[in-house]
């Protein structure tokens, strides 16, 4: 007599056993830059030097002054003036240099993003192997096939890990894959993310222009670096640890605000505006309600200054003007600015560095009284586009290896 076959699951319950459990979380952070270090008080003469512009003392005086209110002291730079030597159309705005940017950072990129990668894998505790998928975001190159692809290679990686590339997002891509990592990681139980941001301002670099006081700006204020997250759910004992629980991930574009930051390529690199004027007062027009939105839903009351922050830096001046709104108290954005002090912006690089100072504050409030639970994670970028996570802390902010 022949068995009785089992009932076959619906698809609703098939679905339901392929989603993790708990909550996806951060499990490990890496970062890296290149070994060229500039001191702030140093760029000036570099960058006039290199471009050969010297001459231009009353310019140089504007851009000395400059750098003394964007709250940078140091950046990482891939380009020196060694490479700058080498190509010298990179100096000339009408000269075609996009081949040759892109033929440099090619190769730069994929190799920065894997120093990183390795540094947040090894965190993790699990081979590179057991990484399932992987979510690379870059402003610097357009090529097919891209990063992702390349570290399959340096990384170690399965064939048949699971890649998404992200390109030109700005500012705030780094949030962005991380909201996709989370995503990825909740509905696919085991899931493991591997999140790799990667910049070089290369592609942006020109030499100074009388009259532009933008590229003043951009010149002083952007680094080179690269960041890596591992995000996965339900992490397994006692390797793996929960740092941050991604508990919830919006996206909002602040209205009539398209023009505030663009961004294109051109035949010599990168063009487009950051209107520094503009992005802060729209930044302090509309956080509060981005954040109204994120946190009522889910219950969370704490005031602002109950919270952990992880603020994008894209300037001092935003960071000023999200502190007067808010009424924080002088530590709360505290890994925002140490970051733009120490490393400018990165674009969506600079939210991992971020994540990285802050768990690490975490940890020493945690041995003298107690640290907030609850926090948000808020990166801006081209739309004008607003990014906002809430996490929750675990008690694991172990600092790195």
């Amino acid at each position: 007599m022949g068995s009785v076959p089992a009932a076959t699951p619906s698809v609703r319950e098939i679905c339901r056993a392929q989603r993790a459990d708990g909550p996806a979380a951060v499990l490990a952070i890496g970062t890296a830059n290149p070994a060229h270090c500039v001191p702030q008080d140093e760029f000036p003469d570099f960058y006039f030097r290199a471009t050969n512009s010297d001459h231009l003392t009353a310019l140089k005086g504007k851009f000395k002054r400059v750098f003394q209110k964007l709250g940078v002291e140091r950046r990482y730079l891939h380009h020196t003036e060694e490479l700058l030597r080498a190509h010298p159309e990179f100096l000339d705005d009408e000269a075609a240099s996009l081949d040759a940017r892109l033929d440099i950072v090619a190769t730069a990129v994929p190799e920065l993003a894997a120093e990183a990668s390795k540094k947040a894998i090894a965190e993790w505790g699990r081979p590179a192997a057991d990484i399932t998928h992987l979510v690379v975001t870059t402003n610097s190159g357009a090529h097919i096939p891209g990063v992702d692809f390349r570290l399959i290679a340096l990384l170690g990686l399965r064939p048949s890990v699971r890649r998404t590339m992200l390109y030109l997002n700005g500012c705030f891509a780094g949030s962005a894959a991380l909201r996709l990592a989370k995503d990825l990681a909740e509905n696919n139980r085991g899931a493991r993310v591997l999140v790799v941001c990667a910049e070089l301002t290369l592609m942006l670099f020109n030499g100074p222009k009388e009259g532009s006081f933008e590229r003043l700006i951009h010149q002083g204020l952007f680094g080179d670096g690269a960041g890596a997250v591992v995000v996965g759910a339900d992490p397994l004992s006692p390797v793996e640890h929960a740092l941050f629980e991604m508990v919830s991930a919006a996206q909002t574009v602040i209205p009539d605000s398209g023009d505030a930051i663009t961004m294109h390529i051109t035949k010599g690199g990168f063009g487009g505006n950051i209107s520094t004027r503009e992005v802060p007062v729209f930044i302090g027009d509309n956080v509060e309600r981005c954040l109204h939105d994120s946190l009522e839903p889910l219950g969370v009351g704490a005031k602002w200054n109950d919270l952990f922050w992880a603020v994008h830096p894209g300037s001092s001046a935003i960071l000023d003007r999200i502190d007067t709104v808010l009424q924080l108290e002088p530590e709360k954005l505290a890994a925002s600015r140490r970051v733009l002090s120490d490393y400018g912006n990165m674009f969506g690089v600079t939210i991992i560095f971020v994540l990285d100072e802050l768990r690490q504050r975490l940890r020493e409030q945690e041995g003298v009284g107690g640290a907030p639970e609850w926090g948000v994670v808020m990166t801006f970028g081209p739309g004008l586009t607003v990014e906002t996570m809430v996490l929750h802390a675990t008690g694991h902010m172990h600092a790195s290896p």
